[in-house]
Order: structure tokens, then sequence, then C-alpha cells
């Protein structure tokens, strides 16, 4: 079996005498897309936070391809390939789809800001941009303003906006919220095409969702991780049936 990709152990966040993260250990494999469910409050936003770089840890260890990144900032841990999106958004309405796209494909590039020179001289930012939109689904919508899509379309674009980094692992925070029945068939429809080319770890409320995109499922509650397994192994968890499904053994 390959190595993790991302390992998490013992990770613990106390913020007073309140253990938020206590003992987080998980790990992602390559190629896998691994889900973390919880109910409100189980932890998992600061879950994210310690894995991005947002927040440290007080204790504990996060690797990332063989690397100890524990203690790196966030634009280095972007750099070594780790990209998150759906957090609060971070297109700009006034910029088109594509424009919005070269900015982080020029970030990756590590070039300066050039967005007003001839178009010609941006080409090759202006290609990778149009190969993530393309990506996406949002291949003719590249001229339009990112403030005129549609919320699914905004969601796509953020996930365009991450491809466009050249991610090694996708850290995917709700991808699903506010979105409407035909966005979420969407949605899902686009993770499924894009999970024989990224590993993901996938934070996600939505269940009928999770049980059709996951390899694996990890169930965090009260900082915990009370169990990992397959969608048939969770689903038969008495432990959480109870914890957070809803469900008594009955």
């Amino acid at each position: 079996m390959a190595e993790p990709l991302l390992r998490l152990t013992g990770l613990r966040k106390h913020y007073g005498g309140l253990a938020v993260t206590d003992g987080v250990s998980l790990d992602v494999r390559p190629g896998e897309i691994h889900a973390v469910i919880g109910p409100n409050g189980a932890g998992k936003t600061t879950l994210i936070h310690e894995i991005t770089g947002v927040v440290l840890p007080d204790s504990g260890r996060i690797d990332f391809a063989g690397r100890d990144i524990t203690r790196l900032s966030l634009p280095r841990r972007a750099r070594a390939g780790l990209a998150r999106s759906f957090q609060i958004t971070s297109i700009v309405a006034g910029f088109s789809a594509l424009e919005n796209v070269a900015l982080a494909a020029q970030a990756r590039d590590g070039s300066s800001f050039r967005f007003f020179r001839p178009a010609a001289s941006e080409r090759a930012l202006n290609d990778a941009a149009m190969a993530a939109l393309g990506e996406v689904g949002l291949g003719d919508r590249a001229a339009v303003p990112a403030g005129a899509l549609s919320h699914g379309e905004k969601r796509a674009l953020e996930l365009a906006i991450a491809l466009a980094t050249q991610p090694r692992l996708l850290l995917l925070d709700e991808p699903l919220a506010g979105a409407g029945p035909e966005e979420t068939e969407r949605l899902v429809a686009l993770l499924t095409r894009l999970k024989a080319r990224y590993t993901i770890l996938l934070v996600e409320h939505d269940m009928q969702a999770v049980f059709a995109l996951a390899d694996r499922i990890s169930v965090l509650v009260y900082g915990r991780v009370i169990a990992t397994g397959s969608v048939a192994e969770i689903r038969g968890n008495a432990e959480v049936r109870a914890a957070y499904l809803g469900e008594d053994d009955a």
C-alpha cells in the first residue's frame, strides 16, 4: 500500500479549557477521496485550519508528501501542493472567470502582476487558466464577470482557482453549501470526474453526496475521530449512528 499523501498524528488544539481537536489522527491515501464528517461543533473547521496553516496545533504532527509541515506557513504549504477551496469565497467579482483563475496560475508561476499588459504576453497564464476552467466545465464562461455567475458556477470557479495552483491534494470545505438540487447534482458529477486525477480531502454535510463520492470516511465528534472506514463500514457502525446519523442500534 502506498504511503499516505497526508498524515495527521495526534493533533490537539485548545481554546481555554475547550479541546477543539483532541488527538486527531487520520491519513489520506494517494488517489482517494477521504471525507471528514461530523455534527456542528465537532471541530471540523479547526481541523481544516490546522491542515492549511491558518492556525497551529498545540501538539501533534502533520506530514504531507513525506515532509513534516506542522509549522510551515500557509503560503509554503500551498507551494508544496496543498490547495484549499470552498472556504469564504475568494473570487474577485469584477474580474472575469478567466482573470480570477489566471491570478492563481500567476501566483503559482511566481510572476509579478501584469494583468494590464497585452494579452499575448500572458498567453501561458491564460492557457493554464483556460485548462482549469475547462476541467470544471466553465470554458464557455471564461469572459463572464465572476459576480454574474450562478451560485453553482461560482463554486466551480473556486475549484478551478484551486486546480490552477497544480495541487497534489485538494481540500474541499463544504463544496455543496448553499447549492440547490440541480447544482448539487452537477457539482457531485464534477467531483466524480476529478476524482480520477486528484487526491481529495472532503468536508461536507450532505451525506448523500459523501456516500456517493468517498472512498473512506472519518467521523469527527467533539474533536475526536470516533471511526474511520469505507462507506459500508461507516453506515454499519453503531457508534456513528448514535453519535451522528441519529439512529440507535435498532
